[in-house]
């Protein structure tokens, strides 16, 4: 295969290369800034492509995200690439703290217990995640579904993590709208000044007659 890798990683360097990426966390957010000021599109799309994508960074919709922010960046009329790249907002680094802020909030608006730590948080997602699939099985073998610790895991911990996330993602979301349109807007502009003094330099230079030295040869 032509985009096959040379060297194979193993489960462990996958794993250990989404927690901390190669080169760093610091020059993973570069090239994703990179990417996002190269692309094609006026800066209010693209802010609006970013707003969407750090929107769902909050909602416990795991495994969903490029989706969701796929489909509200096409809602939005914004940047479906600049939403996906926008997903990187949700990272290791980030998810304790987005996590804690959702849950707490949504455990205040519903009315259940909070406190919950980030272990306890990854190990429920955890165990739903395997008794979902359990359950998907049992569809297939015979075995009988068990829907009960999902109900327990849907009303003390998703649904408050769906409806706490909604707030401070909208604000989350606003707030990089309102920093990401002007700062994509003068780099596109400069990039456009650059561009434009490049090609009024070579037009000179094939104006001139043969023979004729470059004015910046002659400083």
């Amino acid at each position: 295969m032509v985009f096959k890798r040379r060297d194979s990683r193993t489960w462990l360097q996958v794993i250990t290369q989404v927690i901390y990426p190669k080169g760093g966390w610091s020059r993973a957010v570069s090239y994703v800034m990179h990417r996002l000021r190269r692309l094609p599109d006026p800066p209010h799309r693209i802010a609006r492509g970013v707003a969407a994508g750090v929107f769902v960074c909050f909602t416990p919709l795991f495994g969903l995200h490029f989706f969701l922010a796929a489909f509200l960046a096409f809602l939005m009329q914004g940047n479906i690439l600049a939403a996906l790249l926008a997903t990187f907002f949700g990272n290791p680094l980030t998810f304790p703290l987005i996590a804690g802020i959702s849950l707490e909030l949504g455990s205040w608006m519903s009315g259940t217990p909070g406190g919950f730590h980030f272990e306890i948080v990854t190990r429920a997602f955890s165990q739903a995640s395997v008794e979902l699939w359990a359950n998907f099985r049992a569809i297939f073998n015979g075995d009988a579904a068990d829907w009960h610790r999902m109900g327990a895991f849907y009303r003390g911990v998703f649904w408050p993590y769906l409806i706490g996330g909604i707030v401070p993602g909208i604000i989350a979301g606003v707030a990089c709208y309102m920093l990401t349109r002007p700062a994509v807007a003068a780099y596109q502009k400069r990039r456009v000044k650059k561009l434009q003094e490049r090609f009024e330099k070579r037009r000179a230079k094939l104006a001139r007659p043969p023979g004729t030295k470059d004015p910046d040869q002659l400083l």
